[in-house]
């Protein structure tokens, strides 16, 4: 138990800037190599394929969410119980954490594989495809959910690692993947493009990295950490209303961006047909690849918070989230300023067809002008995710992901002339409304911190 003890006492005595140097730079560097499968995908297959083939990974890309909301269901519902149960030294709890998380995976990973293979083309209608574009994503996807197992193991997995402190070990377990499928995709893609299958290729590549994180990760828990053992494979009932309830507002935001997309590119299509479903897939792919660093530092501000939390460290909780979230906008400034300075070259490195990236920068502009604020924004969600606060968490990813942005994505084409253009504005002003939301949340919940604090005293 002394790694417990070492990681435990680093958690509740280091100070935030430690903090996000020892947890969150090692889980932003792993997030970020785990984002690179489908944005690697989606750049091999743009220039070595062509535009089509990369509209159509493009509006494959929200349905492989479905996979990240079930990894990230069980891995942070996983990883909030075990934050917790070290800061309370809880050692029968993280002895149960494994084998469940296994038997969750086992069964929900199965039932996406079935359902994903059998209707692949019906569920890529949603998003308004057709022709060759639909096609060529149904080819795409089809092969994804075949590795559903591997990657929500090796996903929902590592973010126990991340949970558990064990930061750098989770960046190179994801890393070797990572830069496996970054190696494997533009071979895949010439050996397969011969026969007329560059996309398959693609697909092949990633799913071939996953299995191999699979296995290592499997590896790992079996010989080598100290703290958190496989033991008895089983669903634990002691465990899953807490991680269910937890995990679902995490799961909600991956789900959701499944929904949220969708929406867009159906809309895209309706009012500025392939070209701009081209664009916005190239736009959206920017979009989604940055938030994974903010998505990384969560992960690292995860396991702080929980264990703080669980020591009734409450004052320290409320300090470590602001170092956090000053972190984290510093952290979005590196890709906020490149794509408003130059949207054309961002665009560029997916499409390559000139006229297009002209006629998208603007709005591709207007569409990441409030990416700066997520990084405030996440931190708040996983703040209630890791104080067990799952039903304020879920409020924010519900208003963000579908009861504000949906309406606005649909509405706001028909204002004026904006038409395709209200497009892109939509998630710019979803975000604006939900970050006073969430600045509202965070200060209720701060007063809570402080009463607790004081009945502590």
């Amino acid at each position: 138990m002394n790694k417990t003890t070492d990681t435990r006492t680093m958690l509740l005595t280091a100070s935030p800037f430690q903090l996000i140097v020892k947890l969150s730079l090692p889980a932003i560097v792993g997030m970020v190599v785990v984002g690179l499968y489908n944005l690697m995908d989606r750049v091999f297959v743009g220039q070595m394929v062509g535009t089509v083939a990369m509209g159509a990974v493009s509006v494959s890309y929200p349905f492989t969410m479905i996979n990240s909301g079930i990894s990230t269901l069980i891995g942070v519902g996983s990883a909030s119980i075990l934050s917790r149960a070290v800061g309370k030294k809880d050692q029968d709890t993280v002895d149960k954490i494994m084998g469940n998380l296994i038997a969750l995976n086992l069964i929900l990973s199965i039932a996406v594989t079935v359902i994903g293979m059998i209707f692949t083309r019906q569920i890529l209608t949603l998003t308004g495809a057709e022709g060759e574009i639909l096609n060529t994503a149904v080819h795409y996807l089809r092969i994804i959910f075949a590795g559903s197992l591997f990657v929500n193991f090796a996903q929902s997995a590592n973010m126990v690692m991340r949970g558990e402190g064990i930061l750098k070990k989770a960046m190179l377990i994801t890393g070797t993947g990572a830069v496996l499928n970054i190696i494997l995709d533009p071979i895949m893609i010439l050996i397969m493009k011969k026969n007329g299958l560059g996309v398959e290729g693609a697909a092949i590549a990633t799913i071939v990295s996953q299995f191999i994180t699979a296995a290592i990760t499997l590896w790992y828990f079996l010989n080598k950490s100290k703290m958190i053992k496989i033991h008895s494979i089983r669903l634990e009932s002691s465990l899953l209303p807490e991680i269910l309830s937890v995990g679902f507002s995490a799961m909600l935001m991956q789900v959701m961006t499944l929904v949220q997309q969708t929406v867009l590119y159906n809309v895209a299509a309706r009012n500025g047909g392939d070209s701009w479903q081209i664009i916005l897939g190239a736009a959206l792919s920017v979009q989604s690849f940055a938030f994974i660093p903010l998505w990384g530092m969560s992960q690292g501000f995860q396991p702080a918070a929980g264990t703080n939390y669980g020591a009734k460290e409450y004052e320290r909780v409320k300090k470590i989230t602001l170092g956090f979230s000053f972190g984290a906008t510093i952290l979005a400034l590196i890709f906020y300023l490149p794509v408003e300075i130059a949207p054309k070259t961002v665009l560029s490195w997916f499409i390559t067809d000139s006229s297009l990236v002209t006629q998208g920068a603007g709005d591709f502009r207007m569409l990441f002008s409030t990416y700066i604020i997520l990084g405030f924004l996440i931190t708040a969600i996983t703040l209630f995710q890791s104080l067990g606060k799952a039903s304020k968490a879920s409020v924010l990813v519900i208003l963000r992901q579908i009861a504000l942005f949906i309406p606005m994505a649909i509405l706001l084409p028909k204002v004026g002339n904006l038409g395709i253009h209200g497009v892109f504005l939509a998630p710019a002003l979803t975000d604006g409304i939900i970050f006073i939301i969430g600045i509202l949340l965070v200060l209720s919940e701060f007063k809570n911190l402080t009463n607790l604090e004081r009945e502590k005293r």
